[in-house]
This record gives C-alpha cells, sequence and structure tokens, in this order.
C-alpha cells in the first residue's frame, strides 16, 4: 500500500519524528495511523535503551514559582544542539509546569504525571525517538514557602529558586535574591544553616594553612638573617636551577637546606594555640560571610549586605531556603 503525504504529515505532526521514521512506519502498517505512532514509541524506548551508557551531561535547566510553591527541572541529554531545539526546550517546560502544578515534591512523582494521557517518562522516550539522544531528569529540586521567587539565567544551563518567611514580597526583590543565588552559589541561607561538616573542614583547613603561614614566616626570616634570598631556595626545583645558573653557591644551597629544616621543625613545635584557634576562627568568619546567603555582599549594592537589603526592603523579611541547579561547572 503506497503512503500518501497528507498520512505521513498528520504521523509527523502527533509524533514530530522524522519524515522518513513517519513513512517506514506508516508502509509497516499499511497506513494505521495508530500503529505507526505505537511503532514510533516503541522506536524511542529501542533508541532508550540503546543510549543507557552514554553520557547526558547538556540539557535545559528551567525555573518556575507559583505562590508558595517553586520547582528547578533539569532535562538532560548528550548534546548542546538538542539542549536548544525549541522542542527540546518546550517539553522541558511542560514537565516544569506539570510538576509546578502538582506541586510535586520528588523525581519518581514527576515522572508518574500524566499529560494528555502519557506520563512524564513515556513522553521523555518519545522525545529520545525523535532525537536520538539519551535523555533523562538530571536534576528536581523544590521548595514551599510563604513567598517564592525563581530566576532562569540566559542560555538555560543555570536556574535558582528561593523562599521567604512573609507573604507579599516585591517581584524585585525576589528576583535580586534569586540572580544573587545565581551569581554568588551560596552554600547556605545562613550560618546555622551550614552543615557541621563544612564547619570542621573549613575549621581543620584554617588552622593548617595558619599553621603552614607561620612556620613559612620564620623560615623566610632566618634564611634572611642568614644573607640567603627565600625566593631561591623555596623548593629542591629552584635550588638545582638557581645552582645551574650561578645564583646560589653549593654552601649556600647546603646552609639553607638545613635552616630550612631545622627553623620549620622548630617554629612548628612551638606554635601558640590560642594564635592559630584566633586566626583560624577570623578565616570562618571570612567563610561564612562569602558562602552564607544572607551574610553575603549583595552584588547590586557592595554598602548593603543580602540580609540588611531584605531589611530595608521589608521589615523582618528573610531567606527561609533556596535551591540552585547548574549544568555547567562553577
Amino acid at each position: 500500500m503506497a503512503v500518501t503525504m497528507a498520512e505521513i504529515t498528520k504521523l509527523r505532526h502527533l509524533t514530530s519524528a522524522g519524515l522518513m521514521d513517519c513513512k517506514k512506519a506508516l508502509a509497516e502498517t499499511n497506513g494505521d495511523i495508530e500503529a505507526a505512532v505505537e511503532i514510533l514509541r516503541k522506536k524511542g524506548q529501542a533508541v532508550a535503551a540503546k543510549r543507557e551508557d552514554r553520557e547526558a551531561a547538556e540539557g535545559c535547566v528551567l525555573a518556575k514559582n507559583e505562590g508558595n510553591f517553586a520547582a528547578i527541572v533539569a532535562l538532560n541529554c548528550e548534546t548542546d544542539f538538542v539542549a536548544k531545539n525549541a522542542g527540546f526546550v518546550a517539553l522541558t517546560q511542560q514537565i516544569l509546569d506539570a510538576a509546578v502544578a502538582n506541586r510535586v515534591k520528588t523525581v519518581d512523582e514527576l515522572k508518574a504525571i500524566e499529560i494528555e494521557g502519557r506520563t512524564i517518562e513515556a513522553l521523555i522516550v518519545e522525545e529520545i525517538g525523535k532525537t536520538g539522544e539519551k535523555m533523562e531528569i538530571g536534576a528536581y529540586e523544590c521548595l514551599e514557602a510563604p513567598s517564592t521567587t525563581s530566576y532562569n539565567h540566559l542560555g538555560n544551563k543555570l536556574s535558582t529558586i528561593a523562599g521567604f518567611n512573609l507573604e507579599g514580597v516585591d517581584y524585585q526583590v525576589g528576583r535580586d535574591v534569586a540572580m544573587q543565588i545565581a551569581s554568588m552559589n551560596p552554600v547556605a541561607v545562613d550560618r546555622a544553616s551550614v552543615p557541621q561538616e563544612t564547619v570542621d573542614t573549613e575549621i581543620k583547613v584554617a588552622v593548617e594553612k595558619t599553621k603552614e603561614e607561620q612556620v613559612k614566616k620564620a623560615v623566610e626570616a632566618a634564611l634572611k638573617k642568614a644573607g640567603i634570598n627565600p625566593t631561591h631556595v623555596d623548593s629542591e626545583a629552584h635550588i638545582e636551577s638557581n645552582m645551574a645558573k650561578g645564583w646560589l653557591t653549593q654552601e649556600d644551597a647546603d646552609k639553607a637546606r638545613v635552616i630550612i629544616k631545622e627553623t620549620a621543625e622548630a617554629k612548628a613545635a612551638n606554635l601558640p594555640e590560642a594564635m592559630i584557634q584566633n586566626i583560624a576562627n577570623g578565616r570562618l568568619n571570612k567563610f561564612y560571610k562569602e558562602s552564607c546567603l544572607m551574610e553575603q555582599e549583595f552584588v547590586k549594592d557592595a554598602t548593603l549586605t543580602i540580609g540588611q537589603y531584605l531589611a530595608k526592603a521589608q521589615e523582618g523579611l528573610v531567606v527561609v531556603n533556596f535551591k540552585r541547579v547548574n549544568l555547567n561547572q562553577d
């Protein structure tokens, strides 16, 4: 049975599959549109199975808020070409709209939602059949709060959402905060929200860094006192290189090695613990100011922190939660 262009066009409209795929499906089903649709859907499933071992590192990230609920969906694919395709972006938006409308809490719930009689998981499989690329929901984040906001960065690779403790938050204020989260990538809302594991790691790093700096200062001072340039002997490679250039004698090289070893050992054994802790705590405070949203310097006005900006905008206003999804490396 000959397949007409009208039938092919109708099948393409129903499935968005390629022209030749539609023609083959119709030929296989003797022009039965419904059977051809099913074949193309099964083809999508077959392609999905084949591509399971492929990496889906590209994709589209979109966020949306509605009342007291906000969500972010990342639909991943293999190439940026597909990620920018209008149909792929539209599917991501369709999934996000369904997530927000149904106040979905988990990825499994999201996949099970039906749109026009088909689950989101099935829609993704169909899209795989059209493009031939592996696709998956790479991330899903949501939050609930009296007021919410969302922000989508240009290019659909980075999105943020945030929740506030009060209702009726001004749109621009919410957008400013969402953009701050996108730009400055905070680790927590405030100090109390920073995971203890993170705090412990920061303190440990700060203590070690402070000790290294104190030892280094002592070694540099001892070398200078001996008439040796510290930069000429700060590593074995530099020592050998500077000896070859004639900038350092063998005698001074040997002398420097002894000074470095003895001074470093003596200083490390006699570091004042109280001073080390004070400096380390100072470094931790700096970490809080750089990494806690409410303490971060407001990117649009360096004279204010985000906490101060919100207090000026609405008395008692604070951020209670936020989420950030970025397909690119920060």
